[in-house]
């Protein structure tokens, strides 16, 4: 059964789903930013990239994973400017797997599709990361310090995506 719904750009509803996700790419950062190294460890500003792109599409997906990262830095600071471009990259590749993985499910909400989906944009973002700040520590810090995040971003992305379905 599909639930998944992939809406364009002349669809009000595309602007109204990314303007909500990316509240919550807002909200979801400044609640981990009060435990230190908070964004590091959960890498809050992934979430709801990966929710709507899987759920409403690419260009949900898209206009949340570009709007995130620059409305956060420009309010609070986070994340810091010289990080935006991987930072920025990194959601972009995240929005991209994850719509394209929720069309081979054939819109069944799938938490293998929802791992390769977070396997592909960390694995093209490391290399592309590693490439822009010539740090291969920097590169891995996602998966070496942001583990839990990664964690977060299946099981939470999953029930998340379950529960907007229907838990059918």
């Amino acid at each position: 059964m599909d639930k998944t719904l992939t809406l364009g750009y002349r669809d009000s509803r595309t602007y109204l789903f990314a303007t909500l996700f990316v509240i919550g790419n807002i909200v979801l950062p400044q609640i981990c930013h009060l435990i230190p190294q908070g964004g590091h460890i959960f890498l809050p500003i992934y979430f709801f990239t990966l929710v709507g792109a899987y759920r409403y599409g690419w260009r949900v997906g898209l206009l949340t994973a570009v709007a995130s990262p620059l409305v956060n830095s420009l309010l609070f600071s986070m994340p810091p400017v010289a990080a935006l471009p991987a930072i920025m990259l990194k959601s972009t590749l995240l929005a991209l797997f994850a719509s394209l993985a929720a069309r081979r499910a054939g819109g069944a909400v799938s938490i293998v599709a929802i791992a390769v989906a977070i396997i592909a944009y960390q694995f093209l973002g490391m290399a592309a990361e590693w490439g822009i700040t010539g740090s291969l520590s920097a590169a891995l810090s996602d998966v070496r310090l942001g583990f839990p995040g990664l964690v977060i971003q299946l099981l939470g992305g999953y029930t998340v995506l379950r529960l907007m379905s229907g838990n059918e």
